[in-house]
């Protein structure tokens, strides 16, 4: 089964995580990292309802951990 891959640029801004789809038209936000991977997963499920596409299910959700800098 082909799975799809939505890659999205993170960077916080004051006390949020924000994360914008390359390609898509895909933003959210979150006070921290969990937050934002579970709205992220919100918000492609949410962009995707309704378009025609094979399978809302074949997208492959990927854990990130990243580096903090002060």
């Amino acid at each position: 089964m082909k799975s799809n891959i939505i890659s999205f640029k993170i960077s916080k801004e004051g006390k949020y995580y924000t994360a914008s789809a390359v390609g898509f038209f895909i933003v959210t936000q979150g006070k921290t990292l969990d937050e934002l991977s579970k709205n992220i997963r919100e918000a492609t499920e949410l962009y995707f309802e309704g378009k025609k596409v094979k399978s809302k299910n074949n997208f492959d959700f990927i854990s990130l951990n990243l580096p903090l800098h002060a």
